[in-house]
């Protein structure tokens, strides 16, 4: 470690200068406080400060204003005032590499996944479905995988469910009870999900982690901005969204350990989205993820009003805290007050609780860890200003950073390969062509038979046209019937026989 690694994050009164330990970054953090305090401030110093050090950010643009990060500021007598009290002899105004992201591909570059990608867990979460429905998606992805079934888009598992409700008795003898009921409750929640704009989440070119972890010529790392001032409108999507690029991460990352740098940093504004009425699952899954990926080199910050929007469980592993102001109006502000106080490390000179309250726009009491992971006593302090524009890029700029994105191209144009959707189809056309290929050897034996029969029971033209026509019809309608139902109960088992025989014994695609 050197002392470039260390990054000036904020100063007391007397200009004395607080560090963030860039080796430590990984240990996570928490941007804290009321609205208005200057946490997007705090978020965007911070996301700017490591680029120049070389690592990639991740971060959410919910209110629009993050944008400017991709120009330089401007001085102004307040900014240059701060500089000059924490001693930033090397602060220079200049923009950060930046690639624009967006769900809708309206403000950036498409970002989708793959239904097979998300999984049912989250799946399940972001269209809310209850266990039994949850059990039913579950046996949906297992049945794809055993078949080699893509699962890419939504009309992809929306032809799975169907599937699995015309099939249910064959699935449920290996997998476990399907109902008509619950896959159209499914099917109800991806209409939901359609008309929220899920629709153009999923599908190809999916998202390659790699593009997340980009530098530039110059060696700074690239700051991904994701616009989410439309997706936040869809609170569960968003917070899905966040945490299925969360597991990506550490699921393809590979273990890293200590090092002088982190991989890359990212930033969960709006957290509280993640964590309110989140199933006990979901929360284990979150708790899990924070634990594990930091041995992947990934920090993750989040950032919310109040401390305790995120659980105790991962709150415990923010090791890095800006705590800006809150307000003790209402018994809820009060409480939040002092679980923010009873988790710094206490500094004796001051009334931590109290400093909470008084705090103005721009400051923070903030605690780092120190190169040995000992988080340092909580300090008053002045957040350090952002060397970029500080509001939001006008649209004539943010059209032309995304014309020199190193992305352009990559991911703007939907691909539409054959998947689930495609092969079911195919397979129903194929039987319903077979059935109807036996049937008709089945019709032409029986019109033979009647002939013959015609002919052993004095069935001629000089024969009476009723009763030679019942008894024709009769025992030629018999034995049609009785054939049909033999070529057609031949065919059917052959069909069953192949289509579980490659459900159950397929690999994975």
């Amino acid at each position: 470690m050197t002392d470039q690694n260390l990054l000036i994050v904020g100063a007391t009164a007397d200009g004395q200068q607080i560090m963030l330990d860039a080796s430590m970054a990984n240990r996570h953090g928490l941007v804290a406080g009321a609205t208005g305090t200057g946490k997007t401030v705090t978020l965007q110093m911070l996301a700017e400060s490591f680029s120049r050090l070389g690592v990639p950010v991740f971060t959410a643009d919910v209110k629009g204003d993050l944008s400017g990060i991709a120009e330089a500021g401007r001085e102004s007598p307040k900014i240059a005032e701060r500089v000059a009290l924490m001693k930033l002899d090397d602060h220079a105004y200049e923009g950060a590499p930046v690639i624009f992201w967006d769900v809708y591909g309206q403000k950036g570059h498409p970002v989708r996944t793959t239904v097979s990608e998300m999984g049912p867990v989250l799946l399940a979460n972001l269209l809310e479905l209850n266990e039994t429905q949850e059990g039913v998606l579950h046996i949906a992805f297992k049945v794809a995988d055993d078949d080699g079934l893509l699962l890419l888009d939504l009309k992809d598992l929306r032809a799975m469910l169907t599937w699995l409700a015309d099939n249910a008795k064959a699935v449920g003898r290996k997998y476990g009870n399907v109902t008509g009921q619950s896959v159209a409750s499914i099917q109800r929640r991806l209409l939901v999900l359609e008309q929220a704009g899920g629709e153009t989440f999923f599908g190809e070119p999916a998202l390659d982690i790699a593009d997340l972890l980009r530098t530039d010529r110059q060696g700074r790392g690239y700051v991904n901005v994701l616009d989410a001032t439309t997706l936040f409108q869809s609170p569960r999507i968003y917070a899905t969204f966040l945490l299925w690029l969360l597991s990506e991460l550490m699921e393809r990352l590979p273990e890293r350990g200590d090092a002088p740098l982190p991989k890359l940093v990212f930033f969960f504004d709006e957290a509280h989205l993640l964590f309110d009425s989140a199933p006990k699952a979901l929360l284990d899954r979150v708790t899990q993820v924070v634990r594990l990926i930091r041995s992947k080199g990934v920090g993750v910050y989040f950032v919310s009003q109040y401390p305790d929007d995120v659980p105790e469980e991962v709150l415990g592993q923010l090791g890095n805290r800006f705590q800006h102001a809150l307000r003790a109006y209402t018994p809820r502000d009060r409480k939040a007050v002092n679980t923010a106080a009873t988790t710094f490390r206490q500094n004796p000179k001051m009334d931590t609780a109290a400093a909470i309250t008084e705090l103005g726009v721009g400051e923070a009491l903030i605690s780092t860890l120190d190169h040995k992971g000992v988080p340092g006593m909580v300090e008053r302090a002045l957040v350090a200003p952002p060397r970029s524009r500080i509001g939001p890029l006008t649209d004539a700029e943010r059209t032309e950073v995304i014309g020199r994105s190193p992305v352009k191209g990559d991911y703007d144009a939907a691909l539409d390969r054959e998947s689930a959707y495609e092969v079911i189809n195919r397979r129903a056309e194929a039987a319903k062509q077979e059935a109807a290929e036996a049937k008709r050897p089945a019709e032409a034996e029986s019109d033979a038979g009647g002939s013959i029969l015609d002919s052993i029971f004095g069935g001629g033209a000089d024969a009476p046209t009723k009763g030679r026509g019942r008894q024709r019809e009769s025992i030629g309608e018999a034995m049609a019937k009785s054939v049909a139902r033999s070529v057609g109960s031949s065919i059917g088992r052959q069909i069953v026989r192949g289509v579980l025989g490659s459900i159950l014994g397929g690999g994975r695609r």
